[in-house]
């Protein structure tokens, strides 16, 4: 039997007492129930969102954005731009303390966004104009540009697959593809590393120290105050487990519900069904571009011709109805650059992807699918793709693994270690060519799968500088053109992700991530 025909029933079993947390203050702890495990701390070394959700927590931020993505001071007073564009000084607040007790300076800073800048995509790009970013004097970092470049501070604010999180100074020096596991940071919770537990539980205490802004709280911007005085990650792998737990009252927050399980949540008066992120998910076929058979862009062209959107995403929505639309783009439906333009490369025409891998001069070479069966939003994509793949005729390999587990084995450039992979990121974060990373060509920069192409790097570079709309949105367009041409990855459609919470619970912040500030018991 499937195990989703088993998840209802389960839903109504007693939850193991192993689940259960005990509390010396129930009103002041928050019971939370992540997406996946949390195996790498580092969220500017991984973009897994659970170690970026980890990383909100214990750090903050120079800037933020509010609901309408607009810029907005957080660590930073604000900023001065010289007469000729080219310099920017930013002024940190007075007070700001890291978790040992010591200030945060610009020394802090500049090395912190160096990192960032490093890894991420839209910061990689920006980088390029960055003549130097260092401490003009403690409060204030100094970013000296080769030429005008208006979107900086946007870029700083906003991040991309990561976040521009400050860490100390020793630890931002850390050479970015070696992972930190010091967590000290500056954020309104502290990471217990005593009571670190992988693969069971994560403990945050409250920062007593941080001083919060005092605007409202709203999207990654203004007062992140810290009501609750403990916060207790428990992973529970089990779908069925953590829904149970959810309606017994034992834990407060399941952060992505499976959609199965959504409608008898639902039926409960006392959770309250939201949204994991507003803005919707897009879900990504990813190929690892530096060995057989998918170096070969014929070969990607044939399993992106195959690929029917609406069996990758009614595996992952199930009976949650409405929750999907398909999305033959590149930068999501919706949003101003996300045009249909990949249409005729995506029929989903099983026959012809048959004839086109054929011709292809794919000659058997197997393909490693790895595949998380802990993340009910990203495993049923990799359980399509074996389906499909083993219908046009491919030598396959699933490794079906925890999401952890994939985390790790993804970045694995040897042959053998993986060839595709399955993801989403959140529509907000790829909604332009700088911050649509499964397309970048930045090679071994980039993301993994490390897809390198210079003519999609000069579209970049083209949006980017472009002066006027009418220059960004052609440049937008050959951006996607080149991604149908190349297949870098295939989209999977776009999709909603059910979050569950106590109604006892007020005041979370339904944006791009799972903040754990301004949340109260009532």
């Amino acid at each position: 039997m499937k195990r989703r025909t088993l998840l209802q029933a389960a839903a109504a079993t007693a939850v193991p007492t192993a689940f259960a947390i005990a509390q010396t203050d129930r009103s002041k702890t928050l019971n939370f129930v992540p997406q996946a495990n949390l195996t790498l701390l580092d969220p500017i070394f991984t973009t897994a969102l659970v170690t970026v959700n980890h990383g909100w927590a214990v750090y903050d931020t120079l800037f933020g954005a509010n609901v309408k993505l607009e810029v907005k001071p957080q660590m930073a007073d604000g900023f001065t731009v010289s007469d000729d564009g080219r310099t920017y000084d930013l002024k940190l607040r007075e007070g700001l303390k890291f978790h040992n007790n010591e200030p945060v300076r610009a020394q802090d800073c500049a090395p912190s966004l160096v990192r960032w800048a490093a890894r991420d995509t839209i910061g990689q790009t920006v980088w390029k104009f960055v003549e130097n970013c260092s401490a003009a004097d403690d409060r204030t970092i100094r970013i000296k540009l080769t030429q005008k470049l208006p979107i900086i501070i946007d870029a700083i604010a906003k991040g991309g697959a990561s976040i521009p999180f400050i860490m100390p100074e020793h630890l931002a020096k850390t050479d970015p593809f070696k992972q930190v596991t010091d967590t000290t940071g500056s954020g309104p919770f502290r990471f217990v590393k005593e009571e670190f537990v992988p693969g069971s539980t994560v403990v945050y205490v409250k920062n007593k120290d941080y001083v919060p802004r005092q605007e409202a709280a709203e999207w990654t911007a203004g007062g992140k105050i810290a009501h609750m005085e403990r916060i207790v990650w428990t992973i529970i792998p089990d779908s069925a487990t953590a829904s149970a737990a959810l309606q017994a009252g034992e834990i407060d927050w399941y952060e992505q519900v499976q959609a199965d399980l959504v409608p008898l949540l639902r039926k409960n008066p006392d959770i309250r069904i939201g949204s994991a992120n507003p803005t919707g998910f897009n879900g990504v076929l990813r190929f690892n571009h530096l060995h057989p058979p998918f170096n070969n862009v014929a070969v990607r062209r044939a399993v992106m011709m195959a690929v029917n959107q609406a069996d990758y995403m009614n595996a992952i929505t199930g009976a949650d109805t409405g929750a999907f639309r398909l999305c033959k783009a590149v930068m999501p439906c919706g949003t101003p650059y996300g045009r249909e333009i990949g249409a005729a490369a995506m029929p989903g025409d099983l026959d012809k992807a048959r004839a086109a891998l054929k011709a292809s001069g794919y000659n058997g070479e197997k393909v490693v699918i790895i595949n998380p069966t802990d993340f009910v939003t990203i495993g049923p994509m990799g359980d399509v793709t074996y389906d499909l793949l083993k219908k046009m005729g491919m030598n396959l390999e699933i490794i079906q693994t925890d999401w952890g587990t994939v985390t790790q084995r993804r970045a694995m450039k040897d042959p053998g270690g993986w060839n595709i992979l399955h993801t989403w990121a959140p529509s907000n974060v790829v909604a332009d060519p700088v911050q649509q990373f499964f397309a970048r060509g930045l090679g071994a920069t980039g993301w993994f799968g490390w897809y390198e192409d210079a003519e999609t790097e000069k579209h970049t570079r083209d949006w980017l500088l472009g002066q006027t709309p009418a220059e960004q949105h052609a440049a937008a367009d050959a951006f996607q053109r080149r991604a149908f041409e190349n297949a870098p990855y295939v989209p999977l459609g776009q999709f909603q992700i059910r979050t569950a919470m106590r109604k006892n619970l007020v005041g979370q912040i339904e944006a791009s991530g799972a903040y754990m500030w301004n949340i109260k018991r009532v």
